[in-house]
């Protein structure tokens, strides 16, 4: 039998492929805002703080006023939202060196499913924390008439503010995403942009409707959707470090996402171990709003934060909105209107 040579294969090189496996498995975690490692290192019980602008309200001094009352200064706070490592996400595995040398064909084999698996884990914890989310609106029954819940969606977020210009996703369900599809009054815009391109989200991506992506996943609830801009969820992602006892190993970093792979060998068992592992955390961004007082003739800032990034949508139920003379209510206008978006 001839002999074959062994092909030296980098851990560098095995790992980037894995990155780019995991970033194939995830849609939602693709919908938040990314944070990577660098600014971690160091940081107070593993947490960061990423700065969001400060709100300051505009005033008037009358024009040639005879000068016996002062301007009014206001306190500008830059905010700041805490997003803490809350998770090790990993997979394990222990292979047999006869598994090895009859089974194994090559390591990028075993990386795959190791990689879906630490995907899955990041994907599970971003969808709980989108779906745990206290949303300020709820638009219930949907279904009736989906066109009207869509616009008053789009209403709602305009009221708060979300800047159109931002990236604005409608996270479907898959009995919510049917109801779309079987709809005669809609028609889905299928141009998604080159951005999303061979991406797990390009293949999600129905298309675009009133401003929104709409994008399915199997992983919300089927009868629900969420509407909500790109900057509502913060997911962070940071490899651990290399331990130097370790000779094979290596850290990757790809589209924003983190990850480590290292493999050693256990001679007591004569067993190779292979983990892949990354530090996760996720946080949702609440906000400091900005209104006009009519009664008072000028603007004023909310004394709360308000999450206000993202509302839910149902296709059965009833509506939510916020309290009338409520802090959210007062400064947005935003209440129950006359007519509910379903009827």
């Amino acid at each position: 039998m001839p002999y074959t040579p062994h092909q030296v294969v980098k851990p560098e090189v095995l790992a980037s492929t894995a990155v780019g496996m995991l970033e194939q498995e995830l849609v939602v975690p693709s919908l938040f805002q990314r944070e990577g490692i660098d600014q971690f290192r160091g940081a107070d019980n593993d947490t960061v703080s990423v700065p969001v602008e400060g709100v300051l309200p505009f005033h008037d001094y009358a024009f040639r006023n005879d000068r016996t009352n002062p301007i009014e200064f206001d306190v500008y706070n830059e905010r700041k939202v805490a997003v803490t490592f809350g998770g090790n996400v990993y997979s394990a595995v222990k292979v047999t060196d006869e598994q090895n040398d009859f089974d194994l064909d090559n390591w990028s084999k075993l990386l795959r499913p190791q990689v879906k698996a630490v995907a899955r884990g990041l994907s599970r914890r971003a969808v709980g924390v989108l779906t745990g989310q206290d949303y300020a609106v709820t638009i219930g029954g949907a279904e009736a008439n989906l066109r009207r819940a869509l616009i008053e969606a789009r209403r709602v977020l305009n009221a708060f503010n979300l800047p159109a210009s931002a990236s604005r996703y409608l996270l479907v369900g898959s009995d919510f995403e049917a109801a779309l599809l079987n709809d005669d009054k809609l028609t889905l815009a299928q141009n998604v942009g080159d951005s999303a391109a061979d991406t797990a989200l390009r293949q999600a991506t129905l298309g675009q409707l009133y401003g929104f992506s709409i994008i399915v996943d199997q992983t919300i609830p089927s009868d629900a959707a969420y509407a909500f801009g790109s900057s509502a969820f913060i997911m962070t992602t940071a490899a651990p470090s290399v331990p130097q006892s370790v000779a094979f190993g290596s850290t990757q970093s790809f589209e924003g996402y983190a990850m480590r792979w290292v493999r050693d060998y256990d001679p007591s068992f004569m067993m190779e171990r292979s983990v892949v592992n990354t530090y996760a955390g996720f946080r949702e961004v609440k906000d400091v709003l900005v209104g006009w007082d009519e009664g008072a003739g000028k603007e004023v800032v909310s004394k709360q934060e308000h999450f206000v990034r993202g509302i839910k949508l149902t296709l059965d139920g009833t509506s939510t909105y916020p309290a009338a003379g409520s802090e959210l209510a007062t400064i947005t206008g935003v209440t129950a209107p006359a007519t509910e978006p379903a009827a």
